[in-house]
């Protein structure tokens, strides 16, 4: 297997961006790529959402702030939701735990 460089790119560092460009609630960014930074996967709470109705303007305007970012890393998976949506998943996921 080969092993990917790494990006220079931290979950830290992507969090804080997106909190900063898109006045995000919650941001939850994960490293699937063991530590290198290639391939992420996040959760992202905004009202900037609120306008972008479809998953992909919710994208694009994410990819957007992330640019430069994106150019260095492999992959990146966002799931984009405005803070009402994400009450409404937090209040399902509290009823099926109980």
């Amino acid at each position: 297997m080969t092993e990917l460089p790494n990006s220079g790119v931290t979950a830290e560092s992507l969090s804080e961006k997106l909190k900063d460009s898109l006045e995000a609630s919650h941001v939850d960014i994960v490293d699937q790529s063991g530590g290198c930074g290639q391939m992420f996967s996040a959760v992202i709470v905004s009202s900037q959402f609120a306008t972008k109705k479809t998953t992909l303007s919710r994208h694009r305007l994410v990819n957007a702030a992330l640019k430069d970012e994106i150019a260095a890393i492999h992959a990146w998976t966002p799931k984009c939701y405005t803070p009402a949506e994400w009450d409404k998943i937090k209040e399902k996921d509290t009823k099926t735990e109980g």
